[in-house]
């Protein structure tokens, strides 16, 4: 079912998005205590590449455009689509994004942290990007609503952002998500005129996903294709949920603990039987 080219999911359809999301979420969790100084990104790499098997998913990045991972792994300057390497080993002090997703049975799922690498918290302007970015997320699920306009998404991540003084990157974006990776809409994370001609409807899938500079919001591509970096070699900050629009309000599915997604969408037997 669509409504023009937003694809509306079911409450089946959604229900196996769920279960990808949490196998993406789970692995998010368990890179945390073995993201640390002295560890390549390729180590990572492997572990997720066997988290995900393990858990009977093939991994949503793998192959995608010709990716060569499951994880995109972006250290400090790097924004997003960093690819895990034996050569890039993390540093005490450093800030690492990892963006992946899990495909089961057909189903995708898409979601973004960003670590910090090392003995205690950060400090300074490292902690207030961080803790800037996730808000701007934060402040993105809360603007999902059914009949809203998909400008209030993009006005609620941008909104805190600007008025902290650090910067949206303006040319990567947010997505619908579910039946592929990448799906419409564009999800901008700051208002354009098209946000304004599209409104939520409960079904639709959406991958939020704010990216924070400390300095400029210019990007530049690597040199190896993939890697997009800050333009003045400024930190960024990454951080994702996969969302559906449910019963008017957000339900966020690659969140571990969230118990209104797992009462909706989780187990068969748990779920909501009069969608069955």
């Amino acid at each position: 079912m669509t409504r023009g080219s937003i694809r509306i999911k079911s409450h089946r359809d959604v229900h196996l998005i769920y279960q990808a999301c949490q196998v993406a979420g789970r692995l998010l969790r368990e890179l945390g205590p073995r993201i640390r100084p002295g560890v390549s990104t390729a180590e990572l790499n492997e572990f997720a590449e066997d988290f995900i098997a393990r858990e009977g998913c093939t991994p949503a990045f793998k192959g995608y455009q010709g990716f060569p991972a499951a994880l995109c792994t972006s250290i400090n300057e790097e924004i997003v689509h960093g690819i895990p390497s034996r050569k890039r080993i993390l540093k005490e002090g450093d800030i690492l994004s990892v963006d992946t997703g899990a495909i089961l049975d057909g189903f995708y799922s898409d979601t973004a942290y960003t670590y910090y690498v090392g003995e205690g918290e950060p400090n300074g302007d490292t902690a207030r990007l961080l803790s800037i970015t996730r808000k701007a997320l934060a402040d993105g699920i809360s603007a999902v609503k059914a009949g809203a306009k998909l400008n209030r998404i993009s006005e609620a991540i941008s909104r805190g952002v600007n008025r902290e003084g650090f910067k949206v990157i303006r040319d990567l974006t947010g997505h619908g998500v579910g039946y592929d990776l990448h799906e419409p809409p564009t999800i901008y994370n700051y208002p354009v005129p098209e946000g304004e001609n599209i409104r939520l409807r409960n079904g639709m899938v959406f991958a939020l996903e704010p990216m924070v500079s400390r300095g400029t919001e210019e990007i530049l591509l690597g040199e190896d294709g993939w890697t997009y970096l800050t333009a003045d070699g400024s930190l960024s900050a990454h951080f994702e949920h996969t969302v559906v629009v449910w019963d008017g309000e957000a339900v966020v599915l690659t969140e571990e603990g969230n118990e209104k997604a797992r009462r909706l969408f989780g187990p068969v037997e748990e779920a909501n039987a009069k969608a069955w």
